[in-house]
């Protein structure tokens, strides 16, 4: 096959990235022209480089489309300084729409933006020493790493690591701080676009999107299996020796496209902590020359892992680094998720997780968040973590700051306890945005869930279930934003209404659910579960999980 054949089967997206090498399309003059409503569709696909989405308030597209942006943050680990977070909770009032989105991958997105205040915005979340760029797009989007400073002295030092490798694997574009920062016209002369190189990404980036993940077991609350790549802490003796490498994992599928599916990472070997960033670099190189530029629903890393195979990965990437892998040492994941209420740090100071429902951070008549965090932000001066499962942890809280904070949040109607938080099982949902912003949605998912969750909490608590934390997802579109397929219980959109119900994910986020119903009604839902819930109190095993019963029950291996 000759180069003339293999270029004009290419997808548009790297027809683009080879041709605007700065990624910097159009977007400068038309953030300069007041008439223009919204950017090219060519610009769309460089404003994700950005960190940004172009979209449309879709519960108001019967009276015509109302463009706005969605704008994300890029928050290693999920950190963020006190400073740093009042001027994005400052922002979110004056400029989107007056909340902030915890994200899946750990960090904070506005919605509602409009064209006109775009690059008023980037300049700021600059200005606060943070960035948009390489949030979204065809590069390695937010790492992300534990947050919970009780779970192991490491923690804080996987931390550190995952701060490293995001930078890293930043592009090198220019354009990006001349068009948000400077806010001068760029300087486009086609020689400049023919000539820029990205040291890492080369002419063409990625073929789709890469996403790194660190995790400290036992605890797996990053779902280290579904990333790209995972770096899995090895420790003896609370000394970090090393890290096991797995590869190939991702959520997203399509719906009737049997070619397109989710998949855990393969085990790849173990390699010391100095070696981290260029190992990381490697697989993201591995990744540049063979990932599948010509159809962009197959062009994830998993794919290259499934059809080519691990031992052959590992050949390329040793390859690529030069650094012989170690085989895997043995390690044990128990759980994931969040920790909520007070906990003792291990330096001795507390730490306190908040339960923040569908991760928007919002004021509604009951539970003042936005303002309570905005508070605490200015009064406390405390490090925010944004976890991945879209909830908050506030850190470095003293013993004469103990007190004073949970008064605080009493007063904006935010409880502290454990069970007032929220339900077990709402502790442990999760949903991706979906309507009205994302024009990739084909249900409800964040508005629709947590009424969802009123009608399951009631129908466990008659089965005397009412403890039980089962994981439960829905996203409103088959991509799995939220992490769906390694839930316990699943919901996938399908239509205005419809979902796939899936079943049999673990705690531990090492197993694929499996589809139990293609189509179930949102009305219908309850009484598909009901029985199945009923089942499990009266089969289950002793100190048996609801999604372990699904996957021994209901859906046994064939």
């Amino acid at each position: 096959m000759n180069n003339s054949e293999t270029v004009a089967k290419r997808t548009h997206n790297e027809d683009l990235k080879e041709g605007n090498r700065l990624l910097s399309g159009n977007i400068t003059d038309t953030l300069a022209d007041p008439g223009a409503e919204c950017f090219s569709h060519d610009d769309y696909e460089f404003l994700k480089f950005h960190g940004v989405y172009q979209q449309d308030d879709r519960d108001l597209r019967k009276t015509g489309k109302k463009y706005i942006m969605m704008v994300r943050v890029r928050m290693p680990g999920g950190t963020i300084q006190p400073n740093q977070y009042l001027v994005l909770d400052r922002l979110a009032e004056t400029h989107a729409n007056n909340t902030l989105r915890i994200t899946s991958r750990q960090g904070l997105q506005f919605h509602g933006i409009i064209k006109s205040r775009l690059r008023e915005t980037i300049r700021e979340i600059n200005e606060a020493l943070l960035t948009t760029l390489a949030a979204c797009g065809d590069v390695a989007r937010n790492v992300m790493a534990p947050v919970t400073p009780a779970l192991s002295p490491v923690v804080e030092r996987v931390q550190e690591e995952a701060r490293r490798v995001s930078q890293s694997l930043l592009p090198a574009t220019p354009a990006y701080h001349e068009i948000w920062v400077e806010g001068q016209a760029l300087k486009l002369e086609e020689a400049r676009q023919r000539d820029f190189v990205d040291p890492l990404y080369g002419r063409q980036y990625l073929p789709r999107k890469f996403k790194v993940a660190f995790a400290v077991p036992p605890h797996n609350d990053v779902d280290v299996f579904t990333q790209c790549v995972g770096f899995i802490a090895v420790i003896e003796k609370d000394q970090l020796l090393g890290y096991n490498l797995v590869v190939g994992g991702g959520m997203g599928r399509s719906h009737g496209n049997q070619e397109t599916f989710p998949r855990l990472a393969d085990e790849v070997g173990f390699l010391p902590p100095d070696q981290v960033e260029k190992v990381a670099r490697g697989v993201m190189q591995v990744f540049r020359e063979y990932g599948d530029r010509t159809n962009r629903k197959h062009a994830r890393l998993k794919y290259v892992l499934e059809e080519r195979g691990v031992d052959w990965f590992r050949t390329e990437l040793e390859k690529q680094t030069g650094l012989p892998l170690a085989p895997v040492r043995p390690y044990r994941f128990e759980q994931q998720g969040d920790r909520f209420g007070w906990h003792r740090q291990l330096d001795g100071r507390w730490f306190l997780g908040l339960h923040i429902e569908g991760g928007r951070i919002k004021d509604t008549p009951a539970r003042k968040y936005k303002t309570a965090l905005r508070l605490i932000a200015e009064q406390f001066r405390l490090e925010y973590r944004m976890t991945p499962s879209n909830n908050l942890l506030m850190v470095g809280v003293t013993d004469g700051q103990k007190d004073a904070l949970t008064r605080l949040l009493a007063e904006q109607g935010i409880p502290v306890e454990l069970a007032q938080q929220a339900s077990a099982v709402r502790r442990n949902s999760m949903a991706c945005v979906s309507m009205p912003t994302c024009g990739l949605g084909l249900a409800e998912a964040e508005r629709y869930l947590p009424d969802l969750i009123t009608q399951l909490d009631e129908a466990l608590a008659k089965l005397g279930l009412g403890q039980e934390d089962i994981v439960i997802r829905m996203t409103g579109c088959p991509n799995g934003c939220a992490r769906p397929y390694v839930s316990e219980v699943a919901f996938v959109g399908r239509a205005p209404g419809r979902y796939q119900l899936y079943l049999g994910g673990n705690l531990a986020g090492t197993r694929l659910n499996r589809l139990y119903k293609d189509s179930v009604k949102d009305v219908e839902i309850l009484a598909e579960l009901q029985p199945l819930f009923a089942r499990f109190a009266a089969e289950r095993q002793a100190g048996e999980r609801f999604g372990d019963w699904c996957h021994r029950v209901i859906l046994p291996s064939a």
